[in-house]
């Protein structure tokens, strides 16, 4: 089994903001758990730098926009490390390699008939480097409130609307391609209209900084276009020394993306695909936004964008990590702010997890030197049933994670957590051990038990903090066989006194 996955990439117009941060950690999430579950994993992430964003960008700096791409991508690189994101490619649209892929995707696409040359007029916005026609105009803006202006220029087209049918017909037929149900649904009506053609190029002397088209030294191809085909490009595509590679992963590509870019992957990228005769990626997710303290989606514009590295110091970035993955059912918009932060974090990892390892580390250390007795009453049917969890646990966490429902897979974890602690409040082992040691270590065997392979499935989401703790339990790495298994601690294991890792938030 193989899993590759990709986050767009990110505009170079300006630093890294919460919303970039939130869907790189989901995909390192998914990518870490298809890792755990033994399979053969690659990440995708990078920047966009080509289009006339990037180049206003660089002309209020006073700089060329390879300068500015050059200063701005290794921002993304820093933050992501912070974020103790693991992924494979960094991938950037100014790479030569790139550069001669799309040509060489354009000259194709040229010489078989796809792209043709017309004069186009109609309503453009500099934003979202996107063309409107008027009837996608609301209210002299763009459909999602960007200003306009009314442009009237030679350009050359893809024939998109000649692949309308086909691309309704593969989303009809493949019922997981487009995610979540909702985002597939808005795609169909979005393709209920007739589809026209694309504008592919821009005249450099409105907008120089892109990849020249090759039939047609005096146009640059659409910002959309270049990055799009980063996907491909980036494991292999128009390169004949990777050719092996492309054949490996592209079968299985998951795209996850901004609802607000749905459609130009969802339509543009699949309809170019089609046209360059290659087969359609596996899966398409849209996430929803982050909200603002007004239900709203965060704007430069508005100035109410958050820096994610102004939660680091305040609740780390494991928990951060927790935060995004368990209280953010994954395609949904979610508001986001210190206080819903803090009772989450609070409320599961301090309270829950914490507490759990607290007292078991604490009561082996007092009763039992630091060393584990191995002790399981296997007629206790409350024993019986937290058994029987755990072993169902690892592929009820596999199965949502396979579906991108990481939120739905932690709150299993949770819900056994949680059935653990009561149990730990029933059998009250720190009484228990002042007169019978033997069943207070069988107690405190199931529950160590249990704390290592729940805190073990929690490992992709948080690989620092689940390390320290796997530490204090004497354990080295989290492997899936292992947390498919139940009495996998041993008698004498040394256990040590744990440190708080999820201090109370105040």
């Amino acid at each position: 089994m193989a899993f590759y996955i990709t986050t767009p990439l990110y505009y170079v117009n300006d630093i890294p903001h919460i919303g970039h941060a939130y869907c790189t950690v989901m995909c390192d999430i998914l990518n870490r758990y298809h890792k755990l579950f033994g399979e053969e994993t690659l990440m995708l992430t990078g920047t966009d730098e080509h289009g006339q964003k990037c180049e206003q960008a660089a002309s209020a700096k006073g700089i060329t926009p390879q300068a500015h791409c050059d200063s701005m991508a290794p921002n993304f690189k820093k933050v992501w490390d912070e974020f103790n994101i693991s992924y494979d490619i960094f991938f950037r649209t100014t790479d030569n390699f790139h550069k001669e892929s799309v040509q060489k995707a354009l000259q194709d696409l040229f010489d078989k008939g796809e792209i043709y040359e017309a004069t186009y007029e109609g309503w453009y916005s500099v934003s979202e480097e996107i063309f409107y026609t008027e009837k996608e105009i609301v209210d002299g803006k763009s459909p999602t409130g960007k200003p306009v202006s009314k442009i009237s220029e030679k350009n050359y087209f893809f024939k998109m609307s000649k692949y309308q049918e086909r691309l309704i017909k593969h989303i009809n037929d493949n019922p997981g391609f487009i995610k979540p149900e909702s985002r597939k649904n808005e795609v169909l009506g979005f393709l209920k209209k007739d589809l026209t053609d694309l504008c592919i190029s821009r005249p450099k002397e409105r907008m120089g900084w892109g990849i020249e088209i090759p039939f047609d030294k005096d146009y640059v191809t659409y910002v959309w276009f270049d990055a799009l085909l980063n996907y491909a490009t980036g494991i292999g595509y128009n390169q004949k020394e990777k050719s092996e590679a492309f054949k490996k992963w592209w079968p299985v590509a998951n795209h996850v993306v901004g609802k607000d870019i749905l459609t130009t992957h969802a339509v543009y990228w699949t309809t170019m695909l089609m046209a360059l005769e290659v087969p359609l990626p596996k899966s398409i997710f849209a996430h929803g936004w982050l909200l603002n303290k007004s239900n709203e989606k965060m704007s430069k514009s508005e100035g109410d964008v958050i820096n994610p590295m102004d939660f680091k110091d305040i609740v780390d970035i494991d928990p951060l990590r927790y935060y995004f993955a368990r209280d953010i059912h994954f395609g949904n918009d979610s508001p986001i702010s210190k206080d819903i932060i803090f009772n989450r974090l609070n409320n599961e990892l301090s309270n829950n997890l914490g507490n759990l390892l607290s007292r078991t580390t604490n009561l082996i250390t007092k009763f039992y030197d630091g060393k584990l007795v191995k002790k399981i009453n296997t007629s206790d049917e409350t024993v019986k049933k937290l058994m029987a969890l755990c072993k169902d646990l690892p592929e009820l966490v596999k199965k949502d994670i396979n579906d991108f429902k990481p939120s739905y897979a932690i709150e299993h974890i949770i819900n056994v957590l949680n059935e653990c602690n009561r149990y730990l409040e029933e059998t009250a082992p720190w009484k228990l051990a002042k007169t019978d040691t033997d069943a207070a270590a069988e107690v405190l065997y199931v529950a160590l038990e249990i704390l290592r392979i729940c805190s073990g499935l929690l490992y992709p989401v948080m690989p620092s903090k689940v390390i320290a703790l796997y530490e204090t339990l004497g354990l080295k790495e989290v492997t899936w066989d292992k947390l498919c298994q139940f009495d996998v601690l041993t008698d004498g294991q040394s256990i040590s006194k744990a440190t708080p890792l999820f201090p109370r938030l105040q």
